[in-house]
């Protein structure tokens, strides 16, 4: 069987034994596992390769680009702000931002950039991966932009844009950009290595993320004015761009911040904790409970199938994520495979990081198997 390497609480073998079993049947290349319960860390694991040459043994410094698993960071930056009352989800985003409001977008609310119902999903053509990279640029763009659905009436998934917007919130509030309020903030006091825009110093100890297959999605085959469509090509990138250093360096606080499992599950646990870890508070336990508050249920316009979302996280939603308990449970995950899921109720953490991705957009079979292990493991009915 693959080495695992790490430590793991004799009651979560299990999820040992499956992430070796992933690693040996090539299902995984480089992966790492983690688990807290009020807040300690009980599965902090790792194995498998760095390349896929392998010739790089993923190590316990080996960080990734987690795709949209960025995106639960910059809600907990917005979070903290929410808490210190310098930022209130229900109030106008242009209140903040008055730009914003460009366009028919002034009633629009902070909640719905938070939880993908602003009608705001993407870039408006014409745009290329490039401008994401300059932040003035392409905040300047999304402020220019008409909602392609009224705000508030339905979900369409933000891939991209999310972090850009409510990025530009947190930056107008605090006169720091995303990525440098994330780590002062958020990052910094918990010890946690997760960065949303990384220095070149660092990139020696990332993982390249394997290319997945294409989306089964034929998009000359749809409407070009659907929302999915516009969204999916606003812009469209191919994973390789997260090999490069032009996205690393970038700020995109739904899609390019760079961790490991060990750092998504100790930031992560602030919420499942009531807002402290360790003696640092970042969040009250009324912060914590506004997550859940269900702000969509229903076919996301954007994704295609039903989802379910409070403010800055996915909820429990049977048809999408099956392997998910119902209860004060939030999460979510990135296109290819990550995944963390937060469970106020058990005060645990599960995240999975990894560098081979699947097809998939939010969650695959890998992280399935894990969460479920996980919750067998501390004896919880599913």
């Amino acid at each position: 069987m693959a080495d695992v390497h790490g430590t793991c609480d004799a009651r979560f073998s299990a999820m040992r034994d499956l992430l070796s079993a992933n690693i040996d049947s090539g299902a995984d290349v480089g992966a790492s596992v983690a688990v807290t319960l009020d807040g300690k860390p009980v599965v902090d694991i790792w194995g498998g390769w760095a390349d896929t040459a392998k010739t790089k043994p993923w190590q316990a410094d080996t960080i990734t680009n987690v795709w949209s698993t960025t995106k639960t960071m910059t809600s907990i930056a917005a979070l903290v702000l929410v808490d210190r009352g310098e930022l209130d989800v229900f109030a106008p985003v242009a209140k903040y931002w008055p730009e914003f409001a460009a366009n028919g977008k002034a009633a629009i609310e902070v909640r719905h950039l938070m939880s993908h119902t602003s009608g705001v999903s993407a870039w408006a053509q014409p745009v290329v991966v490039e401008d994401i990279y300059d932040w003035e640029k392409s905040t300047s763009m999304l402020a220019r932009q008409a909602p392609w659905w009224e705000p508030g009436t339905a979900s369409g998934y933000h891939a991209l844009n999310q972090g850009h917007l409510v990025g530009e919130v947190i930056r107008r509030i605090t006169g720091q950009s995303l990525g440098t309020f994330f780590a002062k903030e958020v990052a910094g006091p918990l010890g946690a290595d997760f960065h949303i825009g990384l220095d070149p110093k660092e990139f020696h100890r990332v993982s390249n993320v394997v290319p997945p297959p294409p989306l089964p999605v034929d998009f000359a085959a749809m409407d070009p004015d659907s929302v999915a469509v516009k969204t999916f090509t606003g812009p469209a990138p191919d994973a390789t761009v997260a090999w490069t250093e032009a996205w690393r360096r970038a700020e995109i606080g739904a899609a390019n911040g760079h961790g490991n499992a060990r750092s998504v599950a100790r930031i992560q646990s602030v919420v499942a904790c009531g807002g402290e870890v360790d003696g640092v508070r970042l969040l009250s336990p009324k912060t914590c409970e506004l997550v859940l508050q269900e702000q969509a249920n229903g076919v996301d316009l954007v994704l295609g199938i039903p989802a379910r979302f409070g403010i800055g996280y996915g909820l429990p939603q049977a048809e999408m994520v099956p392997y998910i308990p119902d209860g004060r449970v939030c999460f979510w995950g990135g296109w290819g495979g990550s995944m963390i899921v937060i469970d106020q109720d058990k005060r645990m953490t599960v995240a999975y990081m990894m560098n081979r991705m699947e097809a998939g957009l939010v969650g695959d079979s890998r992280g399935a198997g894990l969460i479920e292990a996980a919750y067998a493991a501390i004896g919880a009915a599913k």
